[in-house]
C-alpha cells in the first residue's frame, strides 16, 4: 500500500506538523480545514456561512489535488465553535453535498485554530477505486 502526501496551492498549507491530506491506494484522508483563504493569511468574512463555504471549497480543492472530489466523500466530521450555528452551517453544507451526502458527525468544541467558527475533515475514496 502506498502513502502519498497531498499538497496544493488552492488551499491553506498545514498550520503545524501534519499533512493537509494523505492518499493511499484507494482512500484520501484530509486534515480538518478551517475557513482560511488559500493563502492562509486570515479567516474569510461572512461569519459561519462564509467560513463554512470556504472550508468546503478548500476541501474540494484538496480532494481534487489527490484524485478524488466531494462526490467521493464517504464521511465527514464537523467541529463547531457554537452548536447554535448548526442550522446555518448545515444549509451551506447541503449546497456542497446535495446528492447522496456522506455519513457525518457534528460536535461542539471549546475552541478551533485561529478562532475559527467551524472545521471539517473528510474521508473519501479515489475516483478510480
Amino acid at each position: 500500500m502506498t502513502k502519498n502526501i497531498i499538497k496544493t496551492n488552492k488551499a491553506p498549507a498545514a498550520l503545524g506538523p501534519y499533512s493537509v491530506a494523505v492518499q493511499t491506494d484507494t482512500m484520501v484522508f484530509t486534515s480538518g480545514q478551517v475557513g482560511l483563504a488559500p493563502d492562509g493569511a486570515e479567516l474569510v468574512a461572512g461569519g459561519i456561512e462564509g467560513q463554512t463555504r470556504q472550508v468546503l471549497t478548500n476541501l474540494k480543492n484538496v480532494l481534487e489535488a489527490s484524485g478524488s472530489g466531494l462526490e467521493y466523500v464517504v464521511k465527514t466530521t464537523v467541529f463547531l465553535q457554537d452548536m447554535g450555528d448548526f442550522a446555518k452551517m448545515n444549509a451551506i453544507y447541503a449546497e456542497f453535498f446535495n446528492q447522496d451526502p456522506p455519513a457525518r458527525s457534528t460536535v461542539a468544541v471549546a475552541g478551533l485554530p485561529k478562532g475559527a467558527l467551524v472545521e471539517i475533515e473528510t474521508t473519501a475514496i479515489l475516483k478510480n477505486s
